[in-house]
């Protein structure tokens, strides 16, 4: 399963993810506690403090955090963690 999350509402996420043509479910994490518990929150002095720093996480069956990423390349990102997933699943 693949989930995104955000700072932005529900409503804004719902057409971000329609105009870009998301096929997975974002998630509006207003309060940014989910950020906070990720460490991907900016600084209150950041120029981009509204946004959350882009990372993703690939998470084990079992529920534990496998590999985190910081997104740089986005397009190269998915075939590196789809490479990933690969291997976890031969792993387990």
């Amino acid at each position: 399963m693949i989930l995104g999350a955000s700072f932005d509402t529900v409503e804004e996420n719902r057409r971000f993810a329609a105009d870009q043509g998301f096929p997975f479910r974002l998630l509006a994490d207003v309060d940014r506690s989910v950020g906070r518990a990720y460490d991907v929150v900016r600084p209150a002095g950041d120029q981009y403090a509204a946004f959350a720093r882009r990372f993703s996480f690939l998470i084990d069956p079992e529920g534990r955090i496998a590999r985190v990423y910081e997104v740089a390349d986005v397009k190269g990102h998915a075939d590196e963690v789809l490479a990933d997933l690969a291997r976890l699943r031969e792993a387990t």
